[in-house]
């Protein structure tokens, strides 16, 4: 089975519910990429990632662009691994106590337009088709598809920290789950 790493963005320069919809990192967050960057280059060759994959969203695009440099590889983007959809009716102001609430619940509780249960499903085979990849993502769908590998309902399965990586296997069709990323020691930021 090939190794994949689940890695959530480094830190951005302004919180989710804040004026900028698509932050970069702030200088911790750039920091954190080049640490994972080194991490990443530091597995066994059999196990080190040759391609990577990025959230649409500006924040997973700079955590990744290090890596992808130290590889000589272009970022490949890839929606699926982006940020949960937000309703359509809920304003940007709105979205972060719609995301406190659906923390606090299952996948097939949270209110919406849309079938969350499959969104998560969609981030897991996408996910079991990449081989040796590194895919920079985000604090809910890592949660997707960690949750899914556990076998719970509940939204929260664990709590990434920045930059934590989650180690993976696949053998093309199916995922499996090796480590979990380091947790962060507070909530969401």
């Amino acid at each position: 089975m090939a190794r994949l790493y689940l890695i959530r963005h480094g830190r951005p320069s302004s919180t989710w519910g804040g004026h900028d919809d698509d932050p970069g990192l702030d200088e911790a967050g750039q920091a954190q990429a080049r640490a994972a960057r080194d991490w990443l280059l530091s597995r066994p060759q059999i196990e080190r990632p040759g391609l990577v994959v990025s959230s649409p969203l500006r924040r997973c695009r700079e955590t990744a662009e290090p890596t992808a440099a130290a590889l000589g590889v272009p970022v490949e983007i890839d929606p699926v691994v982006g940020e949960i959809p937000t309703p359509k009716s809920l304003s940007a102001e709105q979205r972060p106590a719609w995301l406190r609430q659906a923390f606090q619940g299952t996948w097939g509780a949270i209110d919406g337009d849309m079938d969350y249960d499959a969104w998560r499903s969609d981030i897991v085979a996408s996910l079991a088709q990449r081989a040796n990849t590194a895919v920079f993502s985000h604090y809910v769908a890592i949660n997707a598809a960690v949750s899914r590998l556990l076998g719970v309902d509940q939204v929260l399965a664990f709590r990434p920290d920045h930059t934590s990586i989650t180690v993976l296997e696949t053998d093309g069709e199916t995922l499996r789950l090796v480590e979990k990323g380091a947790e962060a020691a507070t909530g969401v930021l």
